[in-house]
């Protein structure tokens, strides 16, 4: 059994273990910012750059389960710190590439290590603190990856001005050292698990998560018909039964099985799943709704969306405190009803909607979404055992991740569908000579996430109402052992 580290070293914990995801993020939207830059610079067109932001979330998707679980074996702090060693080298190959192959090698590599470290933080924030204070130091997480997404364009685009793009990935490189020292000297000592880490489990895993998701990013350029796209999910379901297969048959799987029988742990990874789906089309419709539609400077543009981030970024610390104070599952009912408000509301939008009212639509669904994932992440790493925590925490990160490149794909398919049925032709850019036939296709993308928060709603309403009561509540939730 872990012992709970003094109150002044588990926040220097907590403080150590929020930089690696608010680097992610940090990250990931300096880049996105950046791609045009790269595009030119390293004369690849704007289809081909974009893999500098698809690899990086492919490998992730790829690798949280076997870090997971790694972590469980090894030690997560000693994972988690091998993820930050990695980040920090790949983000110092990533500023020294000169050309396009070895910037994506160089992604990939920071990615193996950011997928090292997000797999495992949860754990070791959830293992430093004790229950009256795990929600409050889970939201502080939270609120960091907000932050994260919040402070990468702005500056993304002062580095940008001031100097050469290679800067963008310099930035990792102090951070990533101060917390590698930092965690070496504060993480409290790993207790190692008996037993070995499925690799051929683990490698059927990885290349069934990327035949699946790789054709998720090439719905929008091959068409959803193409044969490439249906080989792609056929060869990823199959991996992936023969995968679960393996599971029930190895001496030590990647994945324990007898998590799926925890009701409350699957139910809670599915309601994360079902909100990241929907609030995905936020991200990339927002930023073509304010610049293409309604004429706002990219400057403007990108002030007007730090409304989300900074919103969650309250809203995550104090949702944990709530949490902590009445408990995680009506603030997941009402998170989730907040976000499918917004989303609707969202859906109504037009060439002249106030922007002060566009503004009001978009608080409410970054309050709802904060509400929501502080205390839904709560109960995912409550319902486990101490010692499982590693893969739990994966298997959130994974839901995460998924749901993220679910919705994003589906949006684009609604999008592009949405215009092309507008304006009677297949189109697959953004149609300057009729911007209002953008607002069909991202009026179907906000219905329909809408439509996916509110399965998601029913189904964390069903935990709500279904949950154990009395003092053997805790204990009804733990896994089969």
């Amino acid at each position: 059994m872990h012992s709970i580290p003094s109150s002044k070293n588990r926040w220097i914990i907590l403080a150590v273990a929020v930089m690696c995801p608010f680097m992610a993020t940090v990250d990931a939207s300096i880049v996105n910012v950046a791609l045009p830059v790269l595009a030119q610079k390293l004369s690849v067109d704007t289809a081909k750059i974009a893999w500098v932001v698809s690899i990086y979330l492919l490998i992730q998707v790829a690798t949280l389960l076997y870090f997971g679980r790694l972590g469980d074996r090894l030690g997560r702090a000693r994972v988690f710190l091998f993820g930050v060693l990695l980040f920090t080298f790949g983000s110092v190959l990533c500023s020294f590439s000169q050309t396009f192959p070895i910037l994506i090698a160089a992604r990939i590599l920071q990615s193996i290590g950011a997928s090292a470290t997000l797999a495992n933080n949860q754990a070791i924030i959830s293992q430093a603190f004790g229950d009256g204070e795990r929600g409050r130091a889970l939201g502080i997480n939270g609120a960091f990856v907000a932050l994260g997404t919040l402070i990468g364009p702005s500056l993304g685009g002062f580095i940008l001005s001031v100097a050469d793009w290679h800067f963008l990935f310099w930035i990792n490189v102090p951070i990533g050292i101060l917390v590698l020292i930092a965690g070496i000297y504060f993480f409290p000592k790993d207790v190692r698990a008996s037993g070995k880490t499925d690799v051929p489990g683990s490698l059927l895993f990885a290349v069934a998560m990327i035949a699946f998701f790789l054709p998720l990013q090439e719905i929008q350029t091959l068409g959803f018909s193409h044969p490439l796209i249906w080989t792609g999910f056929a060869v990823g379901i199959l991996l992936f039964l023969l995968f679960i297969r393996r599971q029930k048959t190895a001496a030590e799987p990647l994945l324990n099985l007898a998590l799926f029988h925890n009701r409350w742990f699957m139910i809670s990874l599915g309601c994360a799943f079902a909100s990241f789906v929907a609030i995905s089309c936020y991200s990339l419709l927002q930023p073509f709704y304010l610049e293409s539609v309604r004429l706002m400077s990219p400057a403007a543009a990108g002030l007007f969306m730090s409304i989300y981030p900074l919103v969650l970024a309250v809203i995550s610390p104090l949702s944990g405190y709530l949490s902590d104070k009445f408990g995680p599952q009506r603030l997941t009912v009402i998170g989730l009803s907040v976000t499918a408000l917004g989303l609707l509301l969202m859906s109504f939008l037009g060439i002249s909607t106030p922007l002060p009212l566009v503004a009001v639509f978009v608080v409410f669904m970054s309050l709802g979404n904060g509400m929501f994932q502080s205390p839904n992440t709560v109960i995912v790493m409550s319902s486990v055992r101490p010692e499982q925590r590693g893969v739990a925490g994966s298997m959130n990160a994974l839901a995460r991740t998924t749901g993220q490149s679910v919705g994003i794909a589906l949006t684009n398919v609604l999008l592009y569908s949405g215009i092309s049925m507008t304006l009677g032709r297949h189109v697959t850019d953004f149609p300057h000579e009729k911007p209002e036939a953008f607002l069909t296709g991202m009026e179907w993308a906000y219905w329909t996430g809408f439509a996916v928060c509110l399965i998601g709603l029913s189904i964390t309403a069903f935990r709500l109402f279904r949950q154990p009561k009395g003092k053997n509540a805790k204990k009804k939730q733990e896994p089969n052992h």
